[in-house]
C-alpha cells in the first residue's frame, strides 16, 4: 500500500515526460526515482497515458431580474427538493439551553448567488448562508415554527414547507 501512494505521488509530482524508474533499496524495499540509482539495477516504469479533461468556459451570469412572470415561476421551482432535516417527527426536540442544528436537505445543489435562510416563527433567523447545516442558539421552550427559504439578493426564490417543532429545554428557576 505504501509503495502505491509512494508511486502515486512522485508521478503527481514529475511532469508528464519525465521517467520514472522502479529499484529495492539498501533495505530491501521498493523504490522509485525520477533518476536510476548509481550502481543499483533499476528498471524503467512504464505509465499509462494522463487523463485529461478539456475545459469549458462557463456561461456569462445574467444579473437582470426576472422579465415575465414564466421566469418567476420558473425561479420558483428552482429546487426539486428543498426541506428541513435532523429534526424529530412528532416528538418534541430535547434541548436543554435550546441550542440545536438543522439540515437542509435540497437538490439540486445550491446554485451560485443563492443563500439559504432559516424561518423560525414566520420571522428571519440568523444570516443568510451557502452551508446546508443551520444553528439555532437559545430557542425559548415551546411550540415553533421552522421553515428554510432559498434567497437571491433580497428576492425569495423558494421556501420549504413549514414544521411545526415543539423545544424542551430545562427550566432554570430562581430560588
Amino acid at each position: 500500500m505504501r509503495q502505491c501512494l509512494a508511486l502515486l505521488l512522485i508521478v503527481l509530482a514529475l511532469p508528464a515526460a519525465a521517467q520514472i524508474y522502479k529499484y529495492t533499496d539498501a533495505n530491501g524495499n521498493t523504490a522509485y526515482s525520477n533518476q536510476p540509482p548509481n550502481g543499483t539495477r533499476a528498471e524503467a516504469v512504464e505509465l499509462p497515458p494522463l487523463n485529461s479533461v478539456p475545459t469549458v468556459a462557463p456561461a456569462p451570469a445574467t444579473t437582470s431580474p426576472p422579465q415575465n412572470q414564466s421566469q418567476t415561476q420558473q425561479n420558483a421551482a428552482a429546487y426539486a427538493v428543498l426541506e428541513l432535516t435532523d429534526l424529530p417527527d412528532g416528538e418534541a426536540l430535547r434541548a436543554n439551553n435550546g441550542s440545536f442544528t438543522v439540515g437542509v436537505a435540497i437538490q439540486p445543489r445550491l446554485q451560485t448567488g443563492h443563500l439559504l435562510q432559516l424561518v423560525i416563527d414566520g420571522k428571519p433567523y440568523g444570516q443568510p448562508t451557502n452551508i446546508p447545516r443551520l444553528q439555532v442558539m437559545e430557542l425559548d421552550r415551546g411550540e415553533h415554527s421552522l421553515a428554510v427559504q432559498v434567497l437571491q439578493g433580497a428576492q425569495l426564490i423558494q421556501q420549504s414547507q413549514t414544521i411545526t417543532l415543539t423545544v424542551q429545554r430545562v427550566h432554570v428557576g430562581k430560588p
